[in-house]
């Protein structure tokens, strides 16, 4: 029987979750005499594996020690995504008075209900990487409790070994925390525990401003909190694009949300039912009164109890060490996601699953390395890239052409009242080739897929001038960028000859 894991809050949705993803009667199967895979991890990378996998006629096991879904449907995207919808229904209707909507301040908002829809959608989505659906519909062996490696071919699982031809690495990471003085005892959320709120914090400290930070501080903020995003770089997101950062960080400024960038915390003292945190900044102190503290700056790897010297697997602190192809030290286990790549998102690791069966049980080479990875940060605007940045260009030698359009240039922007952001691209000068984009959008995640598919398929941005986009879209901004890109091609010398063509003609 697997042991009893606990979601809080005990309601229903939660109790429909941990049926489907971690039940408490489930009983683990007897292992089959050999597996072709045997995967230790049931988060996206875990899951994508073991399916396709057996979907190819393989002879899978899975193992979970914790919720299947991982992360992603459990404490990351799922509940962050559902929260957010809530965030900007809420800001939309209180800031609608230029569609001709009143009194729209004067909305109430319930707190509960918000986190109520997140957990009763989230227990919706989670039949999709439950274990009686990986078992009955998928065939696969799923077993409950902590895997460990006792061999180079055998993983021991709840007292019963299995023997494997390949093997998978997928179990992920966790939330990590600074260092800071005061910290434990003072208490904090991480993402793996903020979704279990039913009270809103009426004043917020958010510590990293990431993309997990940017998100739940904008979040907290709309909710009503008094939120205070505390990063020690001076900017928000340090890893985009600088005119990115500041569309947002605009934003930020506007909500109310107070930064503090370029601080470093000396450290977290309680007083009563207060949380406060002494900031530095410039050689003076500053004192930053809470009720919560959500912390967002970093991940660490899930290496505890995986046995992995057993079966001889490299690792260090940031993951288990892999090749370009993901195989390991031991070449027949290879791992896939966070647990030994550094871009951890969902579709990377949906992503890294395919190379992972390919070339684990087909003999493939395909590589990590020519994966073209696109993200995004779920703020209000969105912020999407995919490719090069143009620091990251220049480290390579590479000359840019850097092209870029304001969203109020394009109509349905300017219809929808979402002006704020723009579209820019980076090309190899003298050419079309596409070396990176980021999009400031309300809805840039949804608009950078065509960028990706330019840069994967080794399409210029002539073919993307050459396709017929609907009006009105936002999305025309990036056929927009197209035009700016032919423009561009049309120097004096061949206006020159253009227009004495025509002169020509004209007799």
């Amino acid at each position: 029987m697997a042991a009893n894991v606990e979601v809080l809050p005990h309601d229903a949705h939660n109790q429909t979750l941990v049926a489907n993803v971690h039940p408490s009667d489930w009983v683990n199967p007897e292992p089959a005499p050999c597996y072709n895979l045997v995967v230790i991890g049931a988060g996206t990378a875990g899951l994508i594996s073991a399916a396709g996998a057996a979907g190819l006629g393989a002879k899978v096991a899975l193992i979970e020690r914790h919720l299947m879904g991982g992360d992603c449907l459990n404490v990351g995207c799922v509940p962050s995504k559902g929260v957010i919808r809530v965030s900007r229904a809420l800001h939309d209707a209180r800031n609608s008075a230029q569609f001709g909507i009143m009194d729209g301040q004067k909305l109430g908002f319930d707190f509960g209900t918000a986190m109520e829809r997140m957990r009763r959608l989230r227990a919706d989505i989670s039949h999709h990487d439950s274990a009686r659906r990986f078992r009955d519909e998928l065939g696969i062996d799923v077993f409950i409790g902590q895997g460990s490696f006792s061999g180079p071919d055998t993983v021991l699982v709840a007292g019963k070994t299995l023997r494997f031809k390949k093997a998978a690495v997928c179990t992920g990471a966790r939330a990590a925390a600074p260092p800071v003085p005061g910290l434990e005892e003072a208490g904090y959320l991480t993402n793996e525990t903020i979704f279990s709120l039913t009270e809103l914090p009426p004043r917020m400290a958010v510590i990293g401003a990431g993309p997990i930070g940017c998100e739940m501080a904008q979040v907290f903020a709309r909710f009503g909190s008094r939120v205070s995003l505390i990063e020690l770089g001076t900017h928000i997101l340090g890893r985009e694009d600088g005119d990115a950062a500041e569309v947002l960080h605009g934003a930020f400024v506007r909500e109310g949300i107070d930064l503090q960038l370029g601080v470093k915390i000396a450290g977290v003292e309680i007083s009563g039912s207060d949380k406060i945190l002494h900031l530095e900044h410039d050689g003076k102190r500053i004192d930053v009164t809470v009720d919560a503290i959500l912390v967002g700056v970093g991940r660490a790897a899930n290496l505890d109890g995986l046995g992995l010297d057993e079966a001889g697997i490299k690792f260090d602190r940031t993951g288990v060490t892999v090749n370009d192809n993901l195989q390991t030290s031991n070449p027949n286990v290879y791992a896939a996601g966070d647990i030994c790549f550094p871009f951890k998102f969902t579709h990377t690791a949906d992503a890294l699953a395919r190379i992972l069966i390919a070339n684990a049980l087909f003999m493939g080479r395909q590589k990590a390395s020519a994966l073209t990875i696109p993200w995004c940060t779920y703020t209000d605007p969105e912020i999407a890239h995919v490719g090069m940045y143009e620091g990251d260009a220049k480290a390579k030698g590479l000359e840019l052409t850097t092209l870029t359009v304001p969203l109020s240039d394009i109509d349905r922007a300017v219809l929808d009242g979402e002006v704020e952001g723009f579209a820019r691209v980076h090309l190899r000068k003298g050419t079309d080739k596409i070396l990176g984009a980021t999009i400031v959008a309300r809805h840039a995640g949804e608009m950078i897929n065509e960028f990706s598919l330019a840069i994967t398929n080794g399409l210029g941005i002539s073919a993307i001038g050459k396709t017929i986009h609907p009006y009105p879209t936002q999305a025309e901004v990036i056929k927009r960028l197209a035009d700016a890109y032919n423009r561009s091609r049309l120097t004096p010398f061949v206006k020159n000859l253009l227009s004495g063509w025509l002169k020509w003609q004209r007799g």
